[in-house]
């Protein structure tokens, strides 16, 4: 099985991860080709297209100008542990055993627009650069153009044709991925939550669900449908009514 997440805006590069254990990105000639792109951009440039203020842009501008391929311990750091946010607070990778890790190295890849496609102890050095940014490169105007079917045959080489891949990344990062060309069953998990008598996704507890489900199959060697649907962490159920064949919804009363 294998399972794709998001990643996060934000980051903690300072905090030790709890193994020193790690690998390198299979896809860094591209994110070398993005960095290049990404030094043309000024302050003033990286602000308007990323919309984010003026610290966060000069921010950003000295991680692009800083990047080098060549990552370590000592200047980067395991991409699990990089990402902060709601999914990574469900996932609490901080809380996971080696003999988890290994597992999740295995089965979880992380969609970024800078790295295309990260395993969790994959080093990654600290950007910001979110996957439907409208960047100009020399494939085209945006990171879905520049990333083609790279991601997607990148995910194929790990993938057979019997093999579930759950989707529990946001619209926006999915879309990097070309379902038709894809290897696998894929199905796309949904999370709603209980508010005045209705159900319906929030998105702060969906995101946190999703990283919860991400732990939940990795802790306990999920490998079919049927497993899936026995999800039941913080009180969310599997809604057979609600349910399709290719997106299981799972269900939680008001909190």
């Amino acid at each position: 099985m294998k399972i794709l997440v998001s990643p996060a805006k934000t980051l903690d590069m300072e905090t030790p991860a709890t193994t020193k254990e790690f690998t390198q990105p299979d896809l860094l000639e591209h994110s070398a080709s993005l960095i290049e792109v990404c030094r043309e951009l000024t302050p003033a440039d990286i602000s308007s297209l990323m919309k984010v203020s003026d610290k966060i842009a000069g921010l950003n501008a000295a991680r692009f100008a800083e990047w080098r391929p060549d990552f370590t311990l000592e200047n980067a750091k395991q991409s699990v542990f990089a990402f902060r946010g709601d999914v990574y607070t469900g996932l609490d990778a901080d809380s996971l055993s080696q003999e988890s890790l290994n597992k999740a190295q295995s089965s979880l890849r992380i969609l970024s627009g800078l790295y295309g496609l990260l395993k969790p102890l994959d080093l990654m050095q600290a950007y910001r650069l979110e996957m439907g940014t409208k960047l100009e490169n020399e494939r085209g105007t945006n990171l879905y153009q520049f990333w083609g079917d790279i991601i997607t045959e990148q995910l194929n080489q790990e993938l057979d044709d019997i093999e579930l891949v759950v989707n529990l990344a946001s619209n926006e990062y999915f879309k990097a991925v070309k379902p038709k060309l894809l290897k696998g069953d894929l199905i796309t998990p949904e999370f709603k939550d209980c508010k005045s008598g209705k159900y319906k996704v929030i998105s702060f507890y969906a995101k946190k669900a999703r990283g919860m489900m991400a732990r939940f199959i990795v802790e306990n060697d999920i490998t079919t449908r049927e497993q899936l649907e026995t999800f039941d962490v913080a009180g969310y159920y599997y809604s057979e009514e609600q349910s399709t064949h290719n997106k299981p919804v799972f269900l939680r009363e008001e909190q």
